[in-house]
């Protein structure tokens, strides 16, 4: 994604399929941040994992169970979760729905 890129159409963005009921798109990133949206069908797991990056999630539709470190609790549309870095984190998503994730600095992994 060029620097100088300041608008990101939705309709010019693909739909990654990572299998098992979950999908993602990215949305926009630069080295400092990223956002992604991902998609889950009814029953995907997003499996336990950490990374160094910091990560705020917005949950824009559905109901997922996360946990995040010893904490598990079911979120909905217009709930915030915070991931601070190297913590384990995941989900289960009990209706279906989306989020939107950013993280910082930005995940090269997903590029």
């Amino acid at each position: 994604m060029s620097k100088d890129c300041n608008f990101i159409h939705a309709d010019t963005l693909k739909l990654e399929d990572l299998g098992n009921g979950v999908k993602r798109k990215m949305l926009a990133y630069s080295e400092n941040i990223m956002a992604v949206e991902v998609h889950f069908e009814q029953g995907a797991v997003g499996a336990m994992h950490s990374h160094p990056h910091e990560q705020l999630t917005y949950v824009l539709c559905g109901e997922f169970e996360f946990t995040i470190g010893d904490q598990t609790q079911i979120v909905t549309a217009g709930d915030v979760l915070y991931k601070q870095p190297n913590i384990m984190h995941g989900c289960r998503c009990l209706q279906a729905g989306v989020l939107l994730d950013n993280f910082t600095p930005m995940r090269k992994d997903f590029i």
